[in-house]
């Protein structure tokens, strides 16, 4: 009977593997379909696309290893030189339906970690000599491959006494902090109780880091390798499994809670891309674009650390219902590591729309219309429904009829969205001709044009953009200053984003003899390019303002051309067009009087020396492992960001007014009355406004 038994269990065990066998075939087939599928969309559809070759095989491979372990802190020497076998051999695999060196590359990095989960545990065990005199290079760029295990493992040492220090060092600053003030809240802890509670702490984060790290199967590593794929054709081409889609359609339609910040994963890091209007982070301020999350913590909870984590399980714990609270690790711009609490919420859909004051300088005669467009949104469902271009016509009547003698359109943190849009809006400025061009591979660029020859309004205007204003609010901008139309101010540059892409269902193609491998996912594809009027690509360049103001971003290599693989700039033939005409202020005068007013003012130095500063910062990367040293290097970098806190918080000569048609309006509205006056305080405060004003007083005076 037992024989029969143990049989019977032998023969279930055999059918189990061949099944996980088959499973694991099937799973393997379909990945080098994928594969397949990806390469020929692309192929077919790119507006650049390369050739499948060794030069393509080797960025493949340098991008893939730094999404497999930028932080160098999994693989050795050794595991490397296996892997660098197949550096010029990815088009070959790819050529042939082979994942070989997918295969080993999986084998090597889950085994890798598994060792290394052992490490933190010995490590942490234990006090760290904080007296000693070592360094540690956070910038896994600059950092080698170790060359053994042992290697490695002092590594993990300095890199968790890193970690351990900045917990320590807030710690101690807070008891020091309660200990001056007589805090009896604090509870008082020697050195010893802290540094123990802190390593506890610092364990109980890899704990949770390390248990994420090995829930990574095989699909979230064949998402990473086929990013490495996409990503080398340029950084927005780019594959979406399944799941992946369903958070992309989710975070698209704008149907979830959360903090509302556009994030992108590079080299491992999290970083926020840009800003949602009227979201969560934006009433809250302190979460800026250039930051890097290092950390997500709910509410009170333990953080878990996010670093190396694909970007659809990070955005799952940053995302959750409206009224809870995430707590964020930040790395700063300037180097300095905060935490930020944001009280997630749905996106306020009236601070998405476009909206209009009145201002004027005092002491100045002139009043001046003012309108802010977040976004260049419209609802694609329904073509009669919200658009922005609908909604800024109608704040340019209000003020007209208000009698302002020149208007400022604020496209800052504006990152884009309908083109239709930009073309109906730029026809509102000039009586008809191009807008853009648009060019697909091998075709002649194809001009949107503004064909209504009635003009909205005909006065002085005045565009503002920083480095965040990307893509659709860079034609403008770039329209407006080749037709002569309008001054452009802002930062050194535009993000410099000029290229299109769309989205292919790839289920859509599968032929009906693969249908078992459905669902098979998305595809998003670069298939255009923009150009300006006068034949110059937004692509990389972005628009140069005709005035330059000191900003934070001033020194930072922040923008489309700090994206790996970025596709070059370049210029066509030009369009026929006829520049504006009524225009008659002498633009190099305006230009001059610009340029003197911000050299005599104390606060644009100050931001010149604080972007100065922050580059300084962002640029240190090497720091030491003393803790009496690093207390003191945090001290000092405290102290001199300390200096600049207050930079923009003192008004300006800026007098607000609401508009006759917005005050019946709000009339019984306590919440629109309270958002009003809070963007009123804003719009007080902002010395780049000021600044465009005064530019718009020197315009309208025709001097």
């Amino acid at each position: 009977m037992k024989v029969k038994f143990l049989r019977y269990i032998q023969s279930i065990l055999i059918l189990f593997m061949l099944f996980s066998f088959t499973l694991q075939q099937d799973n393997e087939n379909k990945e080098k379909f994928i594969v397949q599928l990806v390469i020929e969309n692309i192929e077919n559809k790119h507006y650049h696309p390369l050739k499948i070759d060794d030069d393509f095989s080797r960025k493949v491979f340098h991008d893939y290893m730094k999404m497999l372990d930028n932080s160098k802190k999994f693989l050795i020497e050794p595991d490397v030189k296996k892997l660098k076998g197949y550096e010029d051999k990815i088009d070959d695999e790819i050529n042939a339906s082979s994942l070989e060196f997918f295969d080993l590359s999986c084998e090597i990095i889950d085994k890798r970690i598994s060792e290394a989960s052992e490490y933190y545990k010995e490590i942490l065990s234990k006090p760290f000599d904080y007296d000693k005199d070592e360094m540690i290079e956070t910038d896994g760029d600059k950092l080698k491959f170790e060359p053994n295990e042992a290697a490695l493992k002092d590594s993990w040492r300095k890199a968790l006494k890193y970690q351990t220090i900045l917990r320590l060092n807030e710690a101690l600053d807070i008891q020091e902090k309660a200990i001056a003030s007589h805090d009896t809240i604090v509870k008082i802890k020697t050195f010893d109780e802290l540094e123990k509670e802190t390593r506890d702490k610092v364990m109980k984060s890899n704990d949770e880091w390390f248990k994420s790290l090995k829930q990574i199967d095989r699909n979230d590593r064949f998402s990473i390798y086929m990013a490495a794929i996409t990503s080398v054709f340029d950084p927005h081409t780019e594959f979406f499994p399944p799941k992946n889609k369903e958070e992309f359609d989710m975070r698209m339609s704008g149907k979830f809670e959360g903090i509302g910040a556009t994030l992108r994963q590079k080299d491992g890091y999290t970083n926020v891309e840009s800003i949602v209007p009227g979201s969560a982070s934006w009433k809250q301020g302190d979460l800026k674009p250039g930051d890097i999350i290092l950390k997500v913590a709910q509410g009170s909870e333990e953080p878990v650390d996010i670093v190396g984590m694909r970007l659809d399980k990070a955005v799952q714990l940053i995302r959750g219902k409206k009224g809870t609270d995430v707590r964020l690790t930040v790395k700063k711009l300037d180097g300095r590591i905060v935490i930020i609490s944001i009280i997630r919420d749905v996106v306020i859909l009236e601070e998405t729309y476009a909206k209009s004051a009145i201002i004027k300088e005092d002491k100045k005669p002139l009043s001046i219309g003012y309108i802010k467009l977040p976004s260049f949104y419209m609802d694609f469902n329904d073509y009669s429904g919200r658009r922005c271009s609908k909604d800024v016509k109608v704040e340019l009547e209000k003020l007209t009829q208000e009698g302002v003698k020149g208007i400022i359109l604020d496209l800052r943190d504006n990152s884009g969205g309908s083109l239709p849009e930009v073309v109906d809006m730029g026809g509102f400025f000039i009586t008809k001709g191009p807008i853009v061009q648009v060019k697909q591979p091998d075709s002649p660029a194809q001009y949107l044009s503004d064909t209504d020859p009635r003009v909205q309004y005909d006065g002085p205007l005045i565009i503002m953009v920083n480095v965040m204003s990307a893509s659709a609010s860079e034609i403008l901008a770039a329209a407006m200053q080749d037709y002569k139309r309008a001054v452009i101010i802002g930062t050194s540059s535009t993000f410099g984003k000029g290229s299109v892409q769309r989205y292919f269902n790839l289920d859509e193609q599968v032929p009906s003899q693969f249908k078992e491998f459905m669902p098979v996912g998305a595809l998003k594809v670069t298939t255009q390019k923009f150009y300006r009027v006068n034949g110059g690509a937004t692509q990389l360049k972005g628009v140069t303002p005709d005035i330059i103001l000191p900003d934070i971003y001033t020194y930072m290599n922040v923008g489309e051309k700090e994206l790996d693989n970025y596709m070059s700039w370049d210029e066509i033939k030009p369009a026929a067009f006829e520049p504006w005409t009524p225009s008659n202020y002498d633009l190099a005068t305006i230009i001059n009087k610009s340029k003197a007013r911000v050299a005599k003012d104390s606060i644009f130095k100050q931001v010149d020396e604080n972007a100065k500063r922050m580059k300084k910062q962002n640029d240190k990367t090497y720091y030491t492992l003393n803790l009496k040293k690093f207390r003191e290097e945090q001290k000092q970098m405290k102290e001199e960001a300390d200096k600049f806190k207050n930079l923009q918080q003192s008004p300006t000569v800026l007098k607000v007014f609401v508009l006759k048609t917005d005050s019946i309006a709000m009339l019984g509205d306590t919440v629109k009355k309270s958002r009003t006056s809070s963007w009123f305080e804003t719009i007080k405060k902002d010395i780049y406004l000021d600044e465009a004003a005064h530019v718009m007083q020197d315009m309208m005076n025709k001097k």
